[in-house]
């Protein structure tokens, strides 16, 4: 796999990590979090990228915490980077969103349900910068193949596509597992959203419930799959997040998780099974 934002020799020794709140609660909050996670993953050599988004232009109630909105926003995100030195992500929702953005953020993310908005993808890659793509909920994996043509055309510098997760009737999903071999085949990183992937979208009526006690598993079972990359929810309180707290992993079990799945990415590497090559 390549990248423009992680070196090919990062990306064969290990997976890298996407973590954060959902939102920016606060600028103190988002600094505590990201210094939090940044010094996990340096003690353990994960490359790191810090995510948080500005706005959530989905939310299930138009009453729900969106964030504290572009200016603001951005203004954290850059306090992030000259603090940590570490790479952020956000998402996008419209056209005219992606190159204010993009003078800030390192990774501009597409949301699942605007995964075939061409236009917004074409922003996006206008900007140059690292373009990470969720998988609609509704979308086969190998339809992404059409997503990678569109950011291809547009002459993308970098590329990522992220499994978060099918729907399985209503309010809930599942991962299947195929996806990432399949998606690894368009010569791009591919991550997993082990934390939007066990969301119950709109459980709670007005707002989206979850299953966090689940973290771990499915994030081993994407390590030995052989992702590129992992993205998590980490919050240090979920039951008092502003936004997908009951699919969160909290900040306190995050150093354990990941030295499990150091771990395992390691045994699967040495294993040479050919199941996913690097």
């Amino acid at each position: 796999m390549a990248s423009t934002l992680f070196s090919p020799d990062q990306l064969r020794q290990g997976f890298f990590l996407i973590a954060g709140p959902c939102v920016i609660e606060s600028e103190a909050h988002a600094l505590h979090m990201a210094e939090a996670i940044a010094t996990i993953t340096r003690r353990l050599g994960i490359p790191y990228v810090f995510k948080a988004s500005y706005d959530k232009a989905n939310r299930t109630s138009h009453t729900s915490f969106r964030g504290p909105g572009r200016e603001e926003g951005l203004r954290i995100l850059q306090r992030v980077k000259a603090t940590q030195g570490v790479p952020v992500l956000t998402d996008i929702h419209a056209t005219d969103q992606a190159a204010p953005a993009a003078e800030v953020v390192d990774v501009l993310q597409i949301p699942a349900f605007l995964c075939r908005q061409t236009d917004l993808l074409l922003a996006a890659a206008a900007t140059g910068r690292t373009v990470n793509v969720k998988k609609g909920q509704f979308l086969a994996p190998w339809d992404m193949r059409h997503v990678v043509e569109k950011l291809q055309m547009a002459q993308a510098s970098d590329i990522w596509l992220t499994e978060r997760g099918a729907s399985f009737g209503y309010n809930n999903l599942v991962v299947d597992m195929r996806s990432f071999p399949i998606m690894r085949e368009f010569g791009h990183p591919v991550v997993f959203d082990v934390t939007h992937s066990l969301q119950r979208p709109g459980g709670r009526g007005a707002s989206s419930d979850g299953d966090a006690r689940f973290i771990p598993h499915l994030a081993r079972a994407g390590v030995a799959c052989g992702v590129d990359g992992l993205f998590m929810e980490v919050h240090d309180d979920p039951p008092r997040a502003l936004s997908d707290g009951p699919n969160a992993l909290p900040l306190d079990r995050l150093p354990e998780l990941l030295q499990q799945l150091v771990i395992i990415d390691e045994a699967r590497r040495a294993a040479s099974t050919g199941f996913v090559e690097r």
